[in-house]
């Protein structure tokens, strides 16, 4: 297990994206201008409305030679449509699905390891990370069409971490195609190295030289082999460090007992704390299980702002006006612990200066801050479904042999 962080490097241009409205388009440009390779991996990929452009430009990219390969994680995506399933096989996209549930779906506690990142390399040269699923923005598959977009964000970033990215991307490929080997090897009678087929196959190419503002940047992962607490790591580095500001917007924030010291001792200390949390109800245990954290954050001077006018989805940070983070990581144990997932950190006043102007856009417009006396009297049934929610998901942890503080 690695526990060094990766070091932050210059040469990087990073450029902001707000919503499917601004990073469908940009990834749709990269894809169309693709003249070698194609790797893209997302929790959910959506077929309706303004995600299908995304799947359109997949297919003319493995049309004209492309080599397109997409990985979707198995619980978070429905099956293809047919018409689209045989028009991306028909162009040549390979497509794989990660860790597909089983007849118990998730009863089976084994399959709450999912693949939540969102990546994708274009060609080794520019990479796209963040929370944005392909899935529009006005569109959700639970609930239909929505009034008002969700609150995402993603990056685009040419510079040396589109390597780190490649081979990211490259090696799970590997992984799940070794895999597969070993399946259709054991009905065969036949024997396959797993270390042998993981091992990278293909050079990769070399990353462009960005032009312009020479950022400092760096790629942090976290899953159960190398990186297991990287992102919180990174996380918790920052706000020790804060001096003046931190403004923190994630989906589903129910952090571990470390981290929310960190946040207590960091607006003990003076630092300004701002919390752009879910104000609407969308699953259970994270909306209910996150709530009984709130108060010693309340009682130190942390101020919770709730977003409510559409889904908050992002995974964002901006600390001291430089500091800022943007990806696919919520601030909770299923994802601090169980998932695969990827952020950006990046150490650029301008950059982090965009971020924190959406942000607190956000707060001051379309966000509700949290009373410190409603909050302590809240009503009774609340309090039950809040306890009940934590103690389910302590549970899960505990029996896949992750422990909750």
């Amino acid at each position: 297990m690695s526990h060094a962080l990766p070091p932050m490097r210059s040469g990087h241009q990073v450029r902001l994206l707000q919503g499917s409205g601004e990073f469908f388009p940009a990834l749709v440009e990269a894809l169309d201008a693709a003249q070698r390779e194609v790797h893209l991996e997302t929790y959910i990929f959506d077929f309706t409305g303004q995600s299908a452009e995304v799947a359109h430009a997949l297919e003319r990219a493995a049309l004209r030679g492309v080599r397109v390969r997409v990985v979707v994680d198995g619980f978070g995506s429905t099956p293809v449509p047919p018409p689209w399933e045989e028009r991306l096989l028909q162009a040549g996209v390979e497509w794989r699905v990660f860790a597909p549930p089983g007849w118990l779906g998730m009863l089976w506690l084994g399959s709450w390891r999912r693949l939540h990142r969102k990546l994708c390399v274009v060609d080794g040269a520019v990479t796209f990370c963040g929370g944005i699923n392909i899935l529009d923005d006005f569109y959700d598959p639970n609930h239909g069409p929505l009034a008002s977009p969700r609150l995402d964000f993603a990056v685009r970033v040419t510079g040396p971490l589109v390597t780190d990215a490649a081979a990211t991307v490259e090696r799970l490929w590997l992984r799940m195609q070794a895999v597969r080997d070993i399946r259709q090897a054991r009905l065969s009678g036949a024997l396959v190295s797993l270390r042998a087929a993981s091992s990278p196959r293909m050079g990769m190419p070399r990353t462009a030289r960005p032009e312009g503002p020479r950022v400092r940047a760096a790629l942090v992962l976290r899953d159960n082999l190398r990186n297991r607490a990287q992102i919180e790591r990174a996380y918790r580095r920052a706000i020790g460090r804060a001096r003046e500001e931190i403004i923190i917007a994630n989906a589903y924030f129910a952090p571990g007992r470390k981290m929310r010291e960190a946040l207590v001792s960091a607006a003990r200390r003076g630092v300004k704390v701002q919390l752009l949390l879910q104000g609407r109800y969308e699953y259970f245990m994270q909306y209910y299980a996150a709530r009984p954290i709130y108060g010693a954050l309340l009682r130190a001077g942390v101020a919770i702002h709730e977003y409510s006018p559409s889904f908050l989805h992002a995974k964002v940070a901006v600390i001291d006006g430089h500091w800022a983070t943007v990806g696919s990581s919520n601030l909770d144990p299923l994802s601090l612990l169980l998932a695969r997932e990827a952020n950006i950190m990046v150490d650029d006043a301008h950059f982090a200066a965009q971020l924190r102007h959406c942000l607190l856009h956000a707060i001051r417009v379309e966000g509700r801050e949290m009373d410190p006396a409603e909050y302590s009297h809240r009503p009774l049934r609340q309090r039950f479904m809040e306890g009940v929610a934590l103690a389910l998901m302590r549970l899960a942890l505990a029996v896949q042999g992750k422990k909750y503080l």
